[in-house]
């Protein structure tokens, strides 16, 4: 069970916090999808207290999506009491700590995974920002720096012990950023040393996927990335087997195309100019179009749009196009 203070989800799943994808349009998405639990995008301390305009966006919360959490990231404990208290006047329903990020910039200069290098110091950070706001303080991080330095489940004490609410493990280390393997073992381990909530992250791509984490190591939530940017339905899908026992139907083309257009119309709604949401978004067209036939001649066309119009006509033209080809599998070439 997945319970922090008046949250308490059985088997939840939760849209881990991505730069430049979970922005609120995309969290609202998603939550009307089946996620339970949806993070911003990381938030830099140091943009946060000196009142960064880009950075401060990232706050953006509505009703809609709640439970919500918002993730600061940052080395310098002072200036992350400063970001979670700002954070905090937001008032989401967490404010989650990134100990995880394992890119060069963020993790070789303290931050994200770099906190990992120094378990007392993290320890530290997460009593005083637990200290400094009333919102419940959660934690994401690694199993460790490199795989000679695995120290998580006294690492996962300390963080317990230091207040935090609930913890999400990325079970790759730092080095390993994205490739390998997660080590999914270290869940279980983590589990009997700590008594709150234990969320499991890394390699989760489907359905499927889920329900294997969740079978084999007895996390209380599965944490989904980057298998839900390629296909956001990944927790409507989720939900379904866990409760069935077998797989939902694939998607429609109608409501691959449909749910493209409404994501796209949620990221302008949030944006000042409309190019400041289309140029950005064409990095989904190769998910919502992916297998369809004659996608790579449509994904081409779409990248010449910086207006919604041409980009509304061409999908719904293009829709109608594969539902007048003669099968299904004509329509995604078999390959969905």
């Amino acid at each position: 069970m997945f319970k922090i203070d008046e949250i308490e989800i059985e088997r939840a799943l939760l849209l881990a916090p991505m730069e430049d994808v979970t922005d609120l349009g995309y969290r609202k998405l998603c939550k009307e999808l089946g996620a339970d639990i949806v993070y911003t995008e990381f938030v830099n301390s140091d943009g946060l207290i000196r009142n960064n305009k880009k950075t401060q966006k990232k706050l953006q919360i509505s009703e809609s999506e709640r439970p919500v959490g918002i993730q600061i990231y940052g080395q310098d404990i002072e200036s992350m009491v400063q970001a979670a208290i700002i954070a905090e006047q937001e008032n989401p329903d967490l404010i989650d700590i990134n100990a995880g990020c394992w890119v060069k910039k963020v993790a070789n200069r303290g931050a994200g995974a770099g906190l990992l290098k120094d378990p007392p110091y993290m320890q530290k950070m997460v009593e005083e920002i637990v200290r400094s706001v009333s919102k419940p303080v959660t934690v994401k991080t690694r199993i460790g720096w490199d795989s000679d330095s695995i120290q998580i489940v006294d690492v996962a004490k300390r963080i317990e012990d230091a207040g935090a609410k609930a913890l999400t493990i990325h079970c790759r280390t730092r080095q390993q950023g994205h490739t390998g393997d997660p080590d999914f073992s270290w869940i279980p381990r983590i589990k009997n040393a700590v008594h709150i909530p234990v969320a499991v992250n890394g390699g989760i791509f489907s359905a499927e996927d889920v329900k294997n984490a969740f079978d084999e190591t007895g996390a209380d939530a599965v944490m989904i990335a980057r298998g839900a940017i390629q296909h956001p339905w990944i927790f409507r899908e989720a939900k379904y087997l866990l409760q069935n026992g077998k797989s939902p139907d694939k998607v429609s083309i109608e409501e691959r195309i449909h749910t493209a257009l409404k994501h796209l119309e949620y990221e302008i709604a949030i944006k000042d100019e409309p190019r400041f949401a289309i140029i950005p978004f064409r990095k989904y067209y190769s998910g919502y179009l992916k297998g369809m036939y004659g996608a790579s001649k449509i994904r081409q066309k779409l990248m010449e749009f910086v207006d919604y119009d041409p980009i509304k006509n061409l999908l719904l033209e293009y829709l109608e196009e594969l539902k007048n080809r003669e099968s299904f599998e004509d329509v995604t070439d078999g390959k969905i």
